[in-house]
């Protein structure tokens, strides 16, 4: 998931639930170590299968096991309140789209449609 959209497609398309751990690494509330480089604020994020937790949480990488996942950095955004209401107006919206009342009427309202091409012209013409 990257974007609040894509929280509604994935109710659209049926899903009970939606991980979002990537969306909300980079808050402050996630507790990681804030690190300012070439004037940008940033966070570390690691899964918990990467070496960097493996090292935090149980003193290294066993012999038996490999490293899953990777330690990367992302930009630093703030309170996640807003990332939160962002995910909810997206949702809100696709329910008044389709016509849902409820979050498990989104499946049975929700059509989706193959496209090749999504830029919008107009809406591109009018930035330049």
């Amino acid at each position: 998931m990257y974007l609040p959209g894509d929280v509604a497609k994935a109710f659209g398309a049926g899903a009970d639930f939606v991980m979002l751990g990537g969306m909300f690494a980079g808050h402050d509330e996630g507790g990681s170590e804030v690190i300012e480089k070439d004037g940008q604020k940033y966070v570390k994020f690691y899964g918990m299968s990467s070496a960097t937790a493996m090292e935090k949480h149980s003193g290294g990488v066993a012999n038996y096991r490999t490293s899953e996942g990777k330690t990367v950095l992302l930009p630093f955004k703030g309170k996640i309140e807003d990332t939160i209401h962002d995910i909810l107006g997206g949702v809100r919206s696709c329910c008044t789209y389709v016509g849902a009342v409820k979050l498990k009427e989104l499946p049975k309202r929700t059509t989706f449609v193959r496209t090749t091409k999504q830029l919008n012209e107009v809406i591109r013409e009018k930035e330049h």
